[in-house]
């Protein structure tokens, strides 16, 4: 269970601050990558890449972190398994109490290698499939057999005991594979199966044509809400604000009550989480909103973490849903919805703009 921060924040006169809890964390741990994948935010590719921190300072940033809170921690990249001490790292992370789960792509996994996960703590990993056959899914990937080792490292981390969740991008290139990816990920025993909508950055600007269009962003949301009733997976949409306000919507339609509790871990009750529940963390310890909205928020191997997740300018600018502007100032979902601030401000600059991909109209004015 998250437990409310009890970090004490410094005392500011006439400050109207509202104090977050900080449920998730994704740190990139390693940039470095053996594979090219096309929508990739970092545009990581094989390394090294300079200032990556130490063990060391791995430690004192998971020290840190406990000190705010009790989060679940991404270890992602990069490829996550190309740090030598990466189950160092989830083995100390583990010892603070944190829920320690990691991000590989699948194809580095040995026996050995799931086993250490198990050993460390990890409590679950997140594989990709970005197409329900070995063609579509290399071809996204960059790498030829990325399909197959994937589903290799998926085989081997279930034979230790690791559970895993199955991520998929969606792009128009894959838009009609969802529901067989879907069903692959049933087949192969996932636990869980969370989609992104496309956020254009990194290697993503380069592919922003394969970007679904509004409607097709709100019919897939849609079609994600109904498998809620028919999957035994635990369904979460990420990058997809607009899917908490599609939720609420369907659900006073059909005299439902919203709840989460059926799906654990992967419930979030609001869309965009980016500085509110959620931050990232670069692989030279650099704070941002999220990994897709390019803003240093904080350094932590300058300023503590603490003071970083509370006292960040566009941290609490996000926290403050009255900032947002235009059609999402405006929206009466603003609070369960929020809209991307990493799109708005690859469209526009301003990271409090209006989602760009949105064709909801507010019925407030």
């Amino acid at each position: 269970m998250i437990k409310k921060t009890e970090h004490k924040k410094p005392s500011h006169p006439h400050s109207e601050k509202k104090e977050a809890t900080l449920r998730l964390v994704a740190w990139e741990t390693t940039r470095n990558c053996n594979l090219t994948c096309v929508h990739c935010r970092a545009s990581a590719t094989k390394g090294p890449y300079a200032g990556e921190l130490d063990t060391q300072a791995s430690f004192r940033l998971l020290d840190q972190i406990a000190l705010v809170g009790e989060p679940i921690v991404i270890l992602t990249g990069g490829e996550p398994l190309l740090r030598p001490d990466i189950f160092n790292i989830a083995k100390y992370g583990t010892g603070k109490g944190l829920r320690m789960v990691m991000a590989p792509n699948g194809t580095l996994i040995t026996e050995a290698y799931a086993e250490q996960m198990a050993d460390s703590g990890i409590k679950r990993i997140s594989i990709s499939l970005d197409g329900a056959t070995a063609e579509s899914h290399d071809s996204f990937r960059g790498v030829k057999g990325a399909f197959e080792g994937a589903l290799n490292g998926i085989k081997l981390a279930k034979q230790a005991g690791v559970e895993f969740q199955i991520n998929t991008t969606i792009t128009k290139t894959n838009l009609d594979q969802i529901p067989k990816i879907q069903d692959l990920a049933i087949k192969l025993g996932a636990v869980a199966h969370h989609i992104f909508l496309l956020v254009p950055t990194g290697r993503g600007k380069y592919i922003v044509d394969q970007e679904i269009t509004a409607d097709e962003y709100e019919n897939t949301l849609n079609w994600f809400y109904d498998q809620r009733e028919t999957t035994p997976l635990q369904l979460k949409a990420t990058c997809a604000p607009h899917y908490y306000r599609i939720l609420r919507q369907r659900a006073k339609k059909e005299n439902k009550s919203v709840t989460f509790k059926s799906h654990g871990l992967d419930a979030v009750t609001r869309g965009c989480l980016g500085g509110i529940g959620f931050c990232f963390i670069s692989h030279t310890g650099v704070v941002q909103p999220c990994g897709f909205l390019d803003l240093n928020c904080g350094d932590v191997t300058k300023n503590s973490f603490a003071t970083i997740w509370n006292n960040s300018d566009t941290f609490l600018s996000l926290r403050n849903y009255d900032k947002l502007k235009g059609k999402c100032g405006k929206c009466e979902f603003k609070r369960v919805c929020g809209g991307c601030r990493a799109r708005a401000y690859e469209a526009t600059g301003d990271f409090l703009a209006e989602e760009p991909l949105c064709n909801y109209q507010p019925v407030s004015t």
